[in-house]
C-alpha cells in the first residue's frame, strides 16, 4: 500500500536525491515482526526496578515519559537522573532472531544513488544487530543512535541538525524514512523528502493510538506499509535498477 502518492511520477521528487535516512525499529523492518515488543517489556521492567514502581505504575510512566520527551530514557535522565548506558544495555538485551533477511530490502537499498544512514533513538550495538539480521549492514556509511545524539532523541530539532552537521548531509537532497510521523516534522522543515511507513492492516493491533495521529499532516510526503516495494518503486520511476 502507498498512499499520497498520485503516480509514478510523484516519485520523482527522489530524482535528486542522494543522502537515504533510516529509522530502524518498525521502519527497516516490518512491525509484524513484533521485535519492538521485547524492547517495551524491557524498558517497563527497567522503569519498575530502577524506581521500585509497581508493574501498572511503571507502565504509565514509561508511556508518558515516551510521548513528552521522544523516548522513556530522556524523561528518566531529566527526571531521575538515570545512567544512559545502564538502561540501554539491559533494554536491548533481547532476542533478534524473529528479523530474518530481506534480500528485496537489501538491494533496493544496494542500488539506492549515494549514502545510506541509519538515524535511531535506539543503541548501535541494537541498530548493528538489526541490520546484520536483515542483512544490510554493509550498504550504510553510517550508523547515527541515540549516543551520538548526545542522548536528545528524535523528534527534537538539536538532534537532526547534530545529524547533518556531522554527516555533512545536504537536506534538501536527502529522504527521511520513518514510523512515527511526529519524527518526519522537521525533516520535512528541513527539506527532506519525507516518507511514512506504517504497519500492515493485519498489524494495526500492534500500535497505539497517538502513533497513528498526523499521518495525513502535510509534514509527510509519501506513505507506504512495505519499505521494500517502494524503494524498488522509487529506483523505476528514476531510471535506476530496482
Amino acid at each position: 500500500m502507498s498512499a499520497k502518492v498520485p503516480g509514478t511520477a510523484a516519485l520523482d521528487r527522489f530524482a535528486h536525491v542522494d543522502a537515504w535516512v533510516f529509522d530502524l525499529d518498525n521502519t527497516l523492518y516490518p512491525r509484524h515482526t513484533d521485535l519492538f515488543r521485547q524492547v517495551d517489556v524491557r524498558i517497563r521492567e527497567f522503569v519498575q526496578r530502577a524506581l521500585s514502581l509497581p508493574p501498572d505504575e511503571a507502565q504509565r510512566l514509561q508511556k508518558d515519559y515516551y510521548q513528552r520527551y521522544g523516548t522513556t530514557l530522556r524523561g528518566l535522565i531529566v527526571e531521575h537522573g538515570i545512567a544512559a548506558g545502564d538502561f540501554l544495555q539491559y533494554v536491548h538485551d533481547i532476542d533478534h532472531s524473529a528479523v530474518q533477511p530481506d534480500p528485496a530490502l537489501s538491494d533496493a537499498i544496494e542500488n539506492l544513488p549515494g549514502k545510506k544512514f541509519i538515524l535511531t533513538n535506539g543503541s548501535r550495538a541494537h541498530a548493528e544487530k538489526v541490520a546484520a539480521r536483515l542483512g544490510i549492514t554493509h550498504h550504510f556509511s553510517d550508523i547515527f543512535d541515540i549516543v551520538r545524539l548526545d542522548l536528545l532523541p528524535k523528534p527534537a530539532e538539536v538532534s537532526y541538525r547534530r545529524f547533518i552537521e556531522e554527516t555533512g548531509v545536504r537536506p534538501e537532497r536527502a529522504a527521511m524514512f520513518e514510523d512515527l510521523s511526529r519524527n518526519l516534522t522537521v525533516p520535512k522543515a528541513l527539506g527532506m523528502a519525507t516518507v511514512l511507513v506504517v504497519p500492515s492492516a493485519a498489524a494495526e493491533v500492534l500500535t497505539e493510538a497517538w502513533e497513528q495521529e498526523g499521518r495525513e499532516g502535510e509534514h509527510i510526503d509519501f506513505v507506504t506499509d512495505d519499505l521494500g516495494t517502494f524503494l524498488g518503486d522509487v529506483l523505476s520511476a528514476n531510471g535506476r535498477r530496482a
